[in-house]
């Protein structure tokens, strides 16, 4: 049970910023003793695969903080953030990695990896469909501030995933709330507006 709060934590987190879960992964994994990568992840541990997501979480960072650019960002990011979390969640889940691709459907390895790529892919959608809304409603003032707590958001969810993984109950509650009160208001809005 606590594996599948910390992949569905780490995958949640990836719908936020694909870089950010997989890079406390790697760097908990590789500096601590707070994680212990399964056999065949071991990977995301390396000092290369820390420096390139370093690098390209870098990147992101900027990119998401000006506006047009950050939904230029989210386009691409269509496919990494659902990857991200597909990986995140395997990972998380001590998923067994690929070994016989034709073996892989038949012994249901593919689960935890597909349903880390739907809750990243569901998350991503929210985000980047929220997006354009605030740049147009604050005219761009609203981008560096939603994208801060986007990755805020992020790092406390993957640290909490990989540290205390039933605190990611309250996450994911929190986060379908906020989607309701979201689509309440903007619901509101349109009756106020007709």
């Amino acid at each position: 049970m606590l594996e599948a709060l910390t992949g569905a934590g780490l995958a949640t987190s990836a719908g936020l910023n694909a870089y950010i879960p997989l890079l406390a992964i790697g760097v908990l994994s590789r500096y601590t003793d707070v994680i212990a990568l399964p056999a065949g992840w071991g990977w995301l541990g390396n000092g290369w695969v820390i420096l390139i997501l370093g690098a390209l979480l870098a990147i992101e960072v900027v990119a998401d903080k000006v506006p047009v650019l950050d939904s230029a960002n989210d386009v691409v990011q269509t496919v990494v953030r659902p990857t991200a979390g597909g990986l995140a969640f395997g990972a998380g889940t001590s998923s067994a990695t690929v070994t016989d691709p034709g073996g892989f459907f038949g012994s249901n390895q593919w689960v935890p990896v597909a349903i880390g790529v739907v809750l990243a892919l569901v998350v991503h959608g929210i985000k980047a469909t929220a997006r354009p809304v605030i740049n147009v409603g604050t005219a761009g003032v609203g981008a560096p501030v939603a994208s801060t707590v986007e990755d805020v958001l992020s790092v406390v969810m993957s640290v909490v995933a990989l540290v205390l993984p039933i605190l990611i109950l309250l996450f994911l509650v929190g986060l379908v709330l906020l989607f309701v009160w979201a689509l309440r208001r903007r619901g509101a809005r349109r009756q106020r507006a007709a």
